[in-house]
């Protein structure tokens, strides 16, 4: 028997975000539009679910095409070079084919040579598992610099004559840079699965569309998923008081409220900024809070050094919250 021993990697004393990117679908697509081809109106999808447009893919966009657009938008905002990425982790659970997967597909449209790649698949918390994974190895030093992009084109999974779920999702990708640091600005994720409810959202075969049972999963993300963000602030020593935005999973804005309220009545402030991307870019699963998080930076209503909860929940039934800072 060997004797030798293992030398640990030299780790990082923590890490942070540097940067961040999104691409959404080019075709907008309003509530009026889907009337046209659905029994539905305006009235109905916003009461319903707070959605007035949504994104999807052209013709010759894809799964990997947004999430390179992403992806160099995050390097640009993080003033960083292909050469500077070491590992590409991309979140997806709506690639065409499982095999070759989406990282290491990214990393050659961006330049960037022999990454570690892998992706993720836990559909709508992949980002924030994503984020959870990228942080505990560039702390671990298996890494120094991650690309971690969620990156989905639902349209592709989606019957359009569904009207419960075709007025609900759209296309886009959403990216960070998340690099060492000597301060930790991304706490210990909090995830979990609600194994007794994995039926609830499912795509039987790689011939049919998503299928989910609306009302479970509504009443379960509405009531289940905010304590799921109290213990990620909890985890990370942060208390709700000190966190100034919430970015949640944009399933639909009933839920993002109902989540809000319960995280409010715990302790957060009552000048929270809530995210409400969901408004005109859809339900996006696995890129829906990055893209939240791009376009708030872009528009002003999230800056430098705001601390930020997000929470991801969806198929699975998985479920993540963590804490980071903006950069």
């Amino acid at each position: 028997m060997s004797t030798a021993q293992i030398v640990p990697a030299p780790t990082s004393p923590g890490a942070r975000i540097a940067g961040f990117g999104y691409d959404r679908g080019s075709r907008v697509i309003t509530n009026d539009d889907l009337s046209q081809t659905l029994d539905t109106n305006d009235e109905w999808i916003t009461r319903r679910v707070g959605i007035r447009e949504r994104r999807f893919a052209g013709p010759d966009e894809t799964v990997v095409s947004m999430a390179v657009k992403a992806g160099r938008m995050a390097l640009a905002d993080a003033g960083l070079q292909p050469s500077d990425i070491d590992t590409v982790i991309v979140a997806t659970c709506t690639m065409p084919s499982q095999i070759p997967h989406a990282a290491t597909q990214v990393a050659a449209g961006l330049g960037i040579e022999a990454p570690g790649s892998f992706d993720i698949n836990a559909a709508c918390a992949g980002f924030c598992y994503g984020l959870g994974v990228a942080s505990s190895v560039i702390r671990s030093g298996a890494a120094k610099t991650v690309l971690l992009i969620g990156a989905e084109k639902l349209t592709d999974w989606v019957d359009p004559t569904d009207r419960g779920n075709a007025i609900i999702f759209g296309d886009g990708a959403g990216a960070a840079i998340v690099t060492a640091s000597e301060v930790d600005e991304i706490g210990v994720v909090a995830w979990g699965s609600a194994e007794k409810l994995v039926s609830t959202i499912h795509v039987k075969d790689r011939d049919s569309f998503i299928f989910q049972e609306g009302q479970s999963v509504f009443r379960w993300a509405s009531t289940a998923i905010a304590p799921v963000a109290i213990r990620a602030a909890e985890a990370s020593g942060v208390a709700l008081g000190e966190i100034d935005a919430l970015v949640t999973h944009q399933a639909n804005l009933r839920i993002v409220e109902a989540i809000a309220t319960r995280v409010k009545d715990a302790g957060a402030r009552d000048d929270l900024i809530v995210a409400d991307d969901i408004v005109t870019t859809g339900n996006t699963s696995s890129a829906s809070i990055p893209i939240a998080v791009a376009r708030m930076r872009e528009a002003g209503t999230l800056t430098s050094g705001n601390l930020v909860l997000s929470v991801g929940f969806g198929a699975g039934l998985t479920y993540a919250g963590i804490v980071f800072r903006l950069p």
